[in-house]
């Protein structure tokens, strides 16, 4: 199947018809759709389509001459990668080494049952979504808590629920205004 036409340097437009897709063939376009641009491709599919698809795996894999299981790795190691669309609300939690140490696990466990969502889940509801991380880099800051894009460094299980009550609470406000 023929994603794209080489020749001319034209990009055809994708099979759905999937508008999205076009802020991908940009991505690629500018890395001269080079194998080394995998990583900043993936990233501006996750940020385009929110999660990836095995459909848009499929199409950067060909697209860029990657084999589907290198662009399957890259896809699994990093955890800003997601197979699932997420909440509204994303929560992800640190499990490395030093944050697991200063009680990463227990702050999972307390958001979890506090707000009714499994590990790597998301409400019933769309509204929230709870995920973990094998290392977010940041260990002098242990535990760390990425909520909604904000690194929040040193938490507790109080202070997590917390912020995850106030940002859900803010979010709710926020639509019921909209």
């Amino acid at each position: 199947m023929a994603i794209r036409e080489r020749t001319n340097s034209r990009t055809l437009e994708h099979p759905s018809g999937d508008e999205r897709y076009k802020a991908i063939d940009r991505t690629m376009k500018i890395f001269k759709y080079e194998k080394d641009a995998l990583l900043e491709v993936l990233n501006s599919a996750q940020e385009t389509f929110g999660y990836l698809t095995e459909e848009l795996l499929v199409y950067i894999s060909e697209s860029l001459g990657v084999p589907m299981s290198q662009t399957y790795g890259v896809a699994t190691f990093y955890h800003l990668f997601t197979f699932d669309p997420l909440g509204e609300n994303n929560c992800i939690v640190c499990t490395g080494t030093a944050c697991h140490v200063k009680g990463a696990n227990q702050i999972v466990e307390a958001i979890a049952s506090e707000f009714e969502v499994e590990e790597g889940g998301t409400t019933p509801d769309g509204v929230f979504s709870l995920t973990t991380a094998r290392c977010l880099g940041s260990c002098g800051l242990a535990p760390v808590i990425v909520l909604n894009g904000e690194v929040k460094g040193k938490g507790t299980t109080e202070t997590t629920v917390r912020e995850v009550r106030a940002v859900l609470a803010a979010s709710e406000s926020t639509a019921e205004a909209g």
